[in-house]
This record gives C-alpha cells, sequence and structure tokens, in this order.
C-alpha cells in the first residue's frame, strides 16, 4: 500500500463522518494558551510545556491514567459562556477543515459546569446553540451527545440524562457513557439508559477499550446501546462478536487513542482489520483530536498505511458512519445519498 503525500492528500479529499468526538478533548493548543492568559490560569506560558501538560507525547507512558489526567487539566479553563462559545465553533470549524460532511459531537455537562457551577441546563442549552451557529457558519452538520461518566454520580447521571431528554429533536439526539470502565462498571447506570431510549434518545456506552469483551456484551444487551465507543476487545470473545453482529451494534472506533491510551501496544496489534472481517459494523473516529494532536484524515492515512485497509473500505467505512448515525430516519437516507454521490458509490447496505 502507497504510503505517499498524494495519498495522504487524497484521503484528506475524502467527504468523512466522525461519530465519536468529544468537545473537551478538540480544543486548540494556541486557544488554551490565551484563556489561560486571559483568566489567570497556573498553566505554562511556554507552549512546549502546555503539549506536555494535555497532549499525548511520544515518550511519555501510554496508560489509561496518563490518558485520564489530560482531562484534569482542561477542566478549569470553561470559566463563562463566552469560553464554551469559542471552544464549540473551533471543534466544529476544525472538523469541516478536514472535510467532514456530518459530526456527531459529544460533550460532558459537569465538566463544561465545574468552574463556575453554571446550572447543567444552561450549559446543554449554550452547547445546543453555539453548535447550531458554528454548523451554520461553516456549512457542516452536527448532532449533539450529552455524556455522563462512570466515576461521577448516578444522580448527576440522572439529572443530565433528562436534559438531554427534554432537548431530544432540538439538538440532542444521544447519551453517552464515559469514563474508567475498568474501576467503575455500567451497572448503576444501566436503568438510566433504558429511560433514555424510551425518551426519544439513541445511546452510546464507551465499552470493551480498557475493560474485556464483557463489557461490550453488556453495553449491547443489558443497556440496550446501539452504539458502542471503541469496542476494540470485542474481538478477544467469539461469542461477543456474534451477539454485537447479530444486534448490528455499531463500533465507533479510535486509532491513534486506543494507542495513546494504552489499548494496544503498538499500531499493528490494532484489531480494526479483524473486526471488519469478523463482519462487524465499524466505523472511524477521532476521539480526542486536541490530546491526541490527530484529524480524522490522519486516521484515515494510518488506517491505510499501517492496517491495510483500502480505499474501497475506507468509503464503506464513511457510509457505515451514516446509516448509523443517530439522526432521524429521513434525515439519515439524506446523508447517505449525498455521501453515495460525493464518494461515486451506488447504493448498497454496509
Amino acid at each position: 500500500m502507497s504510503s505517499s503525500p498524494s495519498q495522504y492528500e487524497l484521503l484528506t479529499d475524502l467527504p468523512k463522518v466522525d461519530l465519536h468526538r468529544h468537545l473537551e478533548g478538540s480544543l486548540r493548543i494556541r486557544t488554551l494558551m490565551e484563556i489561560a492568559a486571559q483568566e489567570g490560569l497556573d498553566l505554562p506560558k511556554e507552549e512546549s510545556l502546555l503539549r506536555e501538560q494535555v497532549q499525548i507525547g511520544t515518550a511519555e507512558p501510554k496508560t489509561l491514567p496518563n490518558f485520564l489526567s489530560k482531562f484534569r487539566v482542561l477542566r478549569p479553563i470553561y470559566r463563562s459562556p463566552e469560553i464554551i462559545q469559542r471552544v464549540t465553533h473551533e471543534a466544529i470549524e476544525d472538523a469541516a477543515t478536514d472535510n467532514i460532511v456530518y459530526l456527531e459531537l459529544r460533550f460532558t455537562p459537569a465538566a463544561l459546569s465545574q468552574a463556575r457551577d453554571f446550572p447543567l441546563h444552561e450549559i446543554v442549552e449554550w452547547v445546543i446553540e453555539f453548535a447550531a451557529e458554528a454548523a451554520d457558519q461553516f456549512e457542516i452538520r452536527v448532532g449533539l451527545i450529552a455524556s455522563v461518566n462512570r466515576h461521577e454520580s448516578v444522580g448527576l447521571a440522572e439529572a443530565v440524562a433528562q436534559i438531554a431528554a427534554d432537548h431530544a429533536g432540538d439538538g440532542i439526539l444521544g447519551l453517552d457513557l464515559a469514563g474508567n470502565e475498568v474501576d467503575f462498571p455500567a451497572d448503576p447506570f444501566t436503568s438510566i439508559f433504558k429511560s433514555a431510549e424510551q425518551s426519544g434518545l439513541e445511546t452510546t456506552v464507551h465499552a470493551g477499550e480498557w475493560a474485556g469483551a464483557d463489557s461490550v456484551s453488556q453495553a449491547i444487551t443489558l443497556m440496550s446501546a446501539s452504539r458502542i465507543g471503541h469496542g476494540v476487545r470485542v474481538i478477544e470473545d467469539p461469542e461477543v462478536v456474534a451477539i454485537a453482529r447479530d444486534r448490528r451494534a455499531a463500533f465507533e472506533v479510535c486509532l491513534t487513542s486506543n494507542l495513546h491510551s494504552g489499548v494496544i501496544g503498538g499500531m499493528e496489534e490494532h484489531p480494526l482489520p479483524k473486526m471488519i472481517n469478523a463482519g462487524l459494523v465499524v466505523t472511524l473516529n477521532t476521539d480526542d483530536p486536541g490530546i491526541s494532536n490527530v484529524r480524522l484524515s490522519d486516521e484515515y492515512f494510518t488506517a491505510v498505511s499501517e492496517l491495510g485497509l483500502s480505499e474501497e473500505t475506507l468509503k464503506g467505512l464513511i457510509l457505515s458512519g451514516a446509516q448509523h448515525s443517530f439522526l432521524p430516519e429521513p434525515e439519515k437516507k439524506e446523508l447517505e445519498g449525498r455521501l453515495q454521490q460525493l464518494l461515486g458509490l451506488g447504493m448498497k447496505e454496509i
């Protein structure tokens, strides 16, 4: 498989779908520096030193604790609606610049509210408003997913889920469970996610990332999640692979993130090709482009140059992203048809 610059340019030009991107993990370094100076935050003033605190470097350990530590540095910066507006606009602009035509941007109201104790409902309403503004400005379609963390309280998750449900069809498409699945199991959140589904929200659960295939099985069978964040360890258990394949659960795979968080020891170990060969529904996404310093085009190039995927397979993954988006069915079909045309493909089911 060629790895020439022209191939990278070709992949950059492809119209893309990103279903798994965290707003809080999409922050530009220069923006962080400006906000830190403006707000008097105790952060390094030199860009190189700041990068060490908020991005995964080549020499530092690739572990779950180290990966999650980056987010603790970022939480104090959301000190005004204007800051949240700027970060939201820039995250969506960066996606549009990378030729992403449809983005599902997930955000954590608890993280955005922490610095100034903003009411959760105001956070949700702000992000809906700011995302709609940016989508219009940068000519990109954006859906929103409200996210809750396993390590935070069930009561907080219930509050966020209720606010998200109140805004179902008003910008919020789904509910996500994120965070450390090794130390914080999903069991306490099961009823919340079932209720969210009944209220009209789609659901996605981070599972099978740091914990094993059983975590994926739980998300699909007990929590009724239609999509799995990461889920790469599903491949360890053929029975769970069969369950996921039969249920047509879609996996939101994020290559560089899996390397940076220690899920895999090297990119050559990534199970993406095995997942595709097993007949699983797979999409390709960024996770936290600010923390991993990647674009979706970079992930495509990695899939081709290091994992041996063909351009035709990538096009299939793009269509899969459209087909398993959280958009209402008519809008989903419209997006799929548009991508079929842009990719030069005939109608087919992925």
